[in-house]
C-alpha cells in the first residue's frame, strides 16, 4: 500500500489530524486494516479527503497528533440502550436452574417508564461513546421521541426497533415458558416498527438509518419473518434477529418444526448476506445439545454458505455460563463476525477483550482469539452487517469516524503494540478524542452532547421506581430483594448472631 492510494484531491479541509504516530487505515489489497506511521488524516463535509504523509492543503482546524494514534469508530451491532444500564448491579447474578438462563425474568429496566428509558439509553450512548464506538445497532421497543434521543447523542445511529407476533410468559415457579400469539400476527407491532424505521432513514442528520429487528426468531411467525425480510430488502438495509441464544427457544423451535431455528430460517428462506443472528451460540454442534451429530456442525455450513453474520455479544453469554463453541470455528465456516454490547458495561473495547479471551478458552488454543480478528469484527464485521462500505474504515471517501487514542497514556505503556495495549490492558482510559462525520462529540474522555452525570440522575430515580413496583410484573409476585438478593448480607444480623453466641 502506498501514500497515493489513499490519498484524495481535496486540498482544504474542515479538519486535520496532523503527524499522527499511528493510523490504523483500510488497505483495500487486503480488505483489511494496516498500521501507517507518521501519517495526516483530513476531514472535509463529514468525509474522509486525505489519508497519507504530509499534507498539503489547509485547514480550519489543526490538530496534533503527536502521540496519538488514529482508529477507525468502532461499530457495534447489537445493544440495548434503552432498559439494560438500568439493570445494573440487579440482574448479573441472578440465577434460573430451570433455564439455565434468566432471559424470562422480569427486570427493572423493563418497566413502562419513558423518562426512564431516555435517560438509560443516554447512560448508554455516553458510555459507548467513550469507549470509542461511533456506529450503534440500538435494539430497542420504540417509544415517542426514540430517534430523536438517538440522534442528538452524536451518534452514527441505526434504528433497530423490535417487532414481533408474541410475547414470552414465565410460570410463577419459573420452569415453563410460554409462547403467547397476537390475534392480528404482530401486525401492529410491524407497522410500528417501520415507522420508526423510516423515520431514522430520513433524519435530517444524515448520520442516521435503521435495521429491520424482528424481536427473536421463536416470538415470530414465518410470515411475519419473510415480510420482514421482504422490507429490509427493499429499503436496502439488513435485518437482525435474535436467535440460537437460549435452550428454551431450542427446544420450543424443535417441537414446531423438528428443526434447529438456523435450518428452520433457511427453510423459509430467511438468510443471507443482509441476516444477522443475534448471539448464535446454541448452533447445533454446541456441547449442551448433546447432539448425536456434533462433528456434523450443519448449522455453521448454513449460515456459512448464506453469508450471513452473528452478532456476537460475550459479555452476555458468560455472565450466565454460556460460551459461544468457537469463534474461530465460525470464522473458518465462513460466517460474517461482528461484535455488541448487548447489557451493561456498554464499553466495547472490555466486549473484545472478552471476545478475544473466550475465543481461545473455547477453542483450548491461545491462537484462536487474535487481537487482529476481534479489531476486525469491531469495525468491519459490523460494518458489512450493515450493507456499509464507508465505515468501521480510515481511506478516503469513508465517513469521518475517528478515534484518536493517547499513547502516553500510563495504560498504554509500554506501548509495543498501541491496538494490543488498548484491548487487553487500557480498555476506555486513553480514549481522548471522537469524531462522528468529522463533528467532536467526547473530547479529553468527556461526552460533549450528553449530560451524563443528569442522565445517571434520572436513570437512577427511573430505577427506584421499577423496583417498587417490581412485585406487581415478577412471575411469582417476589420483592426485588428476593428476586435479586444482596451481594452480601447485612452487618445487623451478623452481630446479632454473634451477640446470642
Amino acid at each position: 500500500m502506498t501514500d497515493q492510494a489513499q490519498t484524495g484531491n481535496d486540498d482544504r479541509a474542515d479538519l486535520l489530524i496532523r503527524g499522527a504516530d499511528r493510523v490504523v487505515v483500510f488497505d483495500a489489497a487486503t480488505d483489511n486494516h494496516a498500521y501507517l506511521h507518521a501519517a495526516d488524516v483530513a476531514v472535509r463535509g463529514g468525509r474522509i479527503v486525505y489519508v497519507g504523509r504530509s499534507y498539503g492543503g489547509t485547514a480550519q482546524r489543526e490538530i496534533s497528533g503527536r502521540g496519538m494514534m488514529v482508529m477507525p469508530g468502532l461499530v457495534n451491532l447489537h445493544s440495548h440502550p434503552w432498559s439494560e444500564s438500568m439493570n445494573r448491579g440487579f440482574g448479573e447474578d441472578m440465577v434460573n436452574p430451570c433455564l439455565r438462563c434468566t432471559m424470562y425474568e422480569h427486570k427493572p429496566g423493563w418497566g413502562d417508564d419513558r423518562e426512564g428509558w431516555r435517560a438509560t439509553a443516554n447512560v448508554a450512548y455516553a458510555e459507548l461513546l467513550r469507549s470509542g464506538v461511533t456506529s450503534l445497532t440500538d435494539i430497542t421497543t420504540p417509544y415517542d421521541g426514540w430517534i430523536e434521543n438517538f440522534a442528538a447523542s452524536g451518534l452514527r445511529g441505526f434504528a433497530a426497533p423490535m417487532m414481533r407476533s408474541a410475547l414470552w410468559s414465565l410460570d410463577r415457579e419459573g420452569e415453563k415458558v410460554s409462547w403467547n400469539w397476537f390475534a392480528d400476527d404482530g401486525r401492529e407491532s410491524f407497522a410500528r416498527g417501520l415507522e420508526a424505521v423510516d423515520a431514522a432513514i430520513a433524519h435530517e442528520s444524515g448520520r442516521m438509518s435503521a435495521m429491520i429487528m424482528p424481536a427473536q426468531v421463536d416470538t415470530c411467525s414465518e410470515r411475519f419473518l419473510q415480510e420482514a425480510l421482504e422490507a429490509a430488502r427493499k429499503r436496502g438495509i439488513g435485518l437482525q434477529t435474535h436467535a440460537c441464544q437460549v435452550l428454551p427457544e431450542i427446544r420450543e423451535m424443535q417441537r414446531r418444526h423438528g428443526l434447529s431455528p438456523v435450518a428452520w430460517l433457511q427453510a423459509i428462506g430467511v438468510l443471507g448476506p443482509d441476516v444477522t443472528l443475534s448471539h448464535a451460540p446454541f448452533l447445533d454442534h454446541h456441547s449442551w445439545l448433546e447432539n448425536e451429530e456434533n462433528d456434523d456442525p450443519g448449522d455453521l455450513r448454513r449460515l456459512g454458505t448464506a453469508g450471513a453474520h452473528i452478532a456476537h455479544c460475550p459479555t452476555v453469554l458468560t455472565r450466565y455460563g454460556v460460551m459461544l463453541e468457537d469463534l474461530r470455528r465460525y470464522r473458518q465456516a465462513g460466517v460474517g463476525i461482528s461484535l455488541g454490547t448487548d447489557t451493561a458495561p456498554q464499553n466495547m473495547l472490555e466486549e473484545m477483550r472478552l471476545a478475544a479471551v473466550m475465543a481461545r478458552t473455547a477453542a483450548r488454543d491461545p491462537a484462536a482469539g487474535s487481537t487482529a480478528a476481534v479489531f476486525e469484527a469491531a469495525t468491519l464485521g459490523g460494518a458489512r452487517a450493515l450493507l456499509r462500505d464507508d465505515i468501521g474504515r480510515i481511506r478516503v471517501g469513508a465517513c469521518a469516524d475517528l478515534v484518536l487514542v493517547d499513547l502516553t497514556h500510563p495504560s498504554m505503556a509500554p506501548g509495543h503494540d498501541p491496538l494490543r495495549c488498548l484491548v487487553f490492558s487500557a480498555a476506555e482510559r486513553p480514549v481522548k478524542d471522537v469524531f462522528v462525520a468529522g463533528r467532536q462529540v467526547v473530547k479529553d474522555g468527556r461526552v460533549l452532547t450528553l449530560d451524563e452525570p443528569a442522565a445517571a440522575t434520572t436513570m437512577t430515580a427511573a430505577n427506584r421506581r421499577a423496583l417498587e413496583a417490581f412485585s406487581k410484573f415478577d412471575r411469582a409476585e417476589r420483592p426485588p430483594e428476593t428476586a435479586s438478593p444482596p451481594v452480601l448480607p447485612l452487618a445487623c444480623e451478623i452481630s446479632g448472631k454473634q451477640r446470642k453466641a
